[in-house]
């Protein structure tokens, strides 16, 4: 766990070192991120030089475990061959490796537990720099806002004691005048260059155009009750003179329909008969 400890008094000192220097924030992060990373990667080296004791251990316990148990067969081959005092050294030899083996074993553990905890601070480790690069954005992000609200600040206190806004209050005056000097020319021109009355007899009329427009809009809308129908113009026949004698045309006229009614007549006595 040595190994943690240094690297987080680097990183302390580097990070007490850029803050004194008083330089960019940005930039302070930005370095900072890059320390880490290169500690990040000391920190993985040194943790796979742990990783890679641990499997030599691990090989060295089977190594005096497989001795011990050959060496056990050995004893067994000598006893068979009724050879005790080989044996005897087979089995001294075997007690040795059993040694070993019991002592590696030990090592072995310790240095398994060992790494288990490196890789879990490792791990630790790459997730704090993982989250510095997060908040480093949000720093950054909050940064550059309060900087965006200090300039705001000087350019709204600079505007409030110029007289910016004074000038474009004296150019609105100053628009006001000329338009009503324009107004003013041009009432005089219709004053002496035209017909006023008729001028005057214009408005009158676009005036009472507009209130009868008005007025039927109202009646579409139902607001006013709708225009009366005009009255039936009665038309008075002309009564004939009496005694006024005909013409020949009209002599001959009637002559025809008193034979055609005469017929009629005739044809209907025909028929009751």
């Amino acid at each position: 766990m040595g190994i943690f400890a240094r690297i987080a008094r680097l990183i302390k000192a580097n990070i007490n070192a850029l803050i004194s220097g008083a330089e960019d924030p940005e930039k302070i992060l930005t370095q900072l991120l890059e320390e880490m990373a290169k500690q990040l990667g000391e920190a993985r080296q040194q943790v796979a030089v742990a990783i890679a004791d641990e499997k030599g251990l691990q090989k060295r316990v089977q190594a005096e475990k497989d001795l011990a148990a050959d060496w056990e067969r050995k004893a067994m081959l000598a006893v068979r061959a009724n050879n005790d005092a080989l044996a005897k050294e087979a089995l001294a030899r075997k007690q040795e490796h059993t040694a070993l083996y019991e002592q590696y074993q030990a090592q072995w553990q310790k240095q398994k537990t060992s790494v288990e905890q490196l890789k879990l601070a490792l791990r630790a480790l790459n997730n704090k720099i993982e989250e510095a690069k997060r908040k480093k954005s949000l720093l950054v992000a909050r940064q550059k806002r309060a900087e965006a609200h200090s300039k705001i600040q000087e350019t709204m206190s600079g505007l409030k004691n110029a007289s910016a806004f004074e000038a474009f209050d004296q150019m609105a005056s100053k628009v006001d005048q000329i338009e009503a000097q324009a107004e003013a020319h041009s009432e005089l021109a219709e004053e002496y260059s035209g017909d006023r009355l008729a001028a005057r007899f214009g408005e009158l009329e676009n005036t009472a155009r507009a209130d009868d427009d008005l007025v039927a809009l109202k009646r579409k809308m139902g607001v006013l009750p709708p225009e009366p129908a005009p009255a039936p113009v009665r038309v008075q026949e002309r009564p004939a003179e009496e005694g006024a004698p005909l013409d020949a045309a009209e002599e001959a006229e009637l002559a025809q329909a008193l034979a055609e009614l005469e017929a009629e007549e005739q044809r209907s006595l025909q028929a009751k008969r």
